[in-house]
């Protein structure tokens, strides 16, 4: 008879030589999350940007703009010169405003009047919107921190950035960086540099025609000249000219 064979006993060494259960992995940020948490660090950095440099630029001239260094970027030069306030002819101003944001000294950085009549105009079927409403503070903000062209997500930006910026600065230093940063010809940014390139002058020296017709070239410096006005440039300069007679009374807060 054979004997059966018996299954060999395990030894309390041989328990102690299994291996054990691997411990698990630490598990890594994926790809997605690191991408992720940069990407909020970016958005953060943005947001934070314009907040912070609009507390700067309430006591130090801009050295650039957004839109300065993307026209940069492109080819073009930048030429500009820094003058303040009391180095720009009072008409310059008077003109700017009247042709751009008559309501300038009225509003908190956004013309909720105009920016509804644009909302309706935009709303009506049978008509296109014919009309803008950006204000000085809100063409401040897109020339400073943000970018050119027509983008609803700019718009959105747009609009808390200048009522921000208008409850930080003056009025008086509103348009006195707004005057100094506006390009009124390919490459050439602020009033000192545009009296030189367009007239040969100092922005102090600066006439009631010329400011106007400065201000006639705003909406599209690019092909519009100041200093060689077609007849439809000529036209817009005189249209001007007559409101700027009449805005005394809505420029008191530009007064020291």
């Amino acid at each position: 008879m054979t004997e059966e064979t018996q299954p060999a006993a395990v030894l309390p060494a041989e328990i102690a030589e299994t291996p054990a259960a691997a411990a698990p992995e630490t598990v890594q940020p994926t790809a997605v999350r690191r991408y992720l948490r940069w990407g909020l660090y970016v958005l953060g950095f943005l947001i934070a940007w314009p907040i912070v440099m609009t507390l700067v630029y309430a006591v130090v001239p801009p050295p650039v703009s957004n839109i300065m260094l993307l026209r940069a970027l492109g080819g073009a030069g930048i030429q500009k010169q820094w003058v303040s306030l009391d180095d720009i002819s009072p008409a310059l101003p008077r003109a700017v405003i009247s042709s751009e944001d008559a309501r300038f000294c009225e509003h908190d950085g956004v013309d909720w009047v105009e920016f509804q009549g644009v909302i309706e105009d935009a709303l009506d079927k049978d008509e296109a919107p014919i009309r803008g409403a950006s204000t000085i503070p809100m063409q401040t903000a897109k020339n400073l921190f943000l970018w050119d062209g027509r983008f609803a997500v700019r718009k959105l930006i747009e609009l808390p950035l200048a009522m921000w910026m208008d409850l930080i600065w003056s009025k008086r230093r509103m348009i006195e960086i707004y005057l100094n940063i506006v390009e009124w010809a390919p490459g050439v940014y602020g009033a000192e540099a545009a009296a030189q390139h367009h007239f040969g002058k100092s922005a102090k020296k600066l006439t009631k025609k010329e400011a106007a017709l400065l201000a006639a070239v705003l909406p599209n410096p690019i092909r519009r000249n100041a200093g060689k006005p077609s007849k439809g440039v000529r036209a817009i300069a005189n249209r001007i000219l007559i409101r700027m007679a009449g805005m005394s009374p809505y420029l008191t807060c530009l007064d020291r």
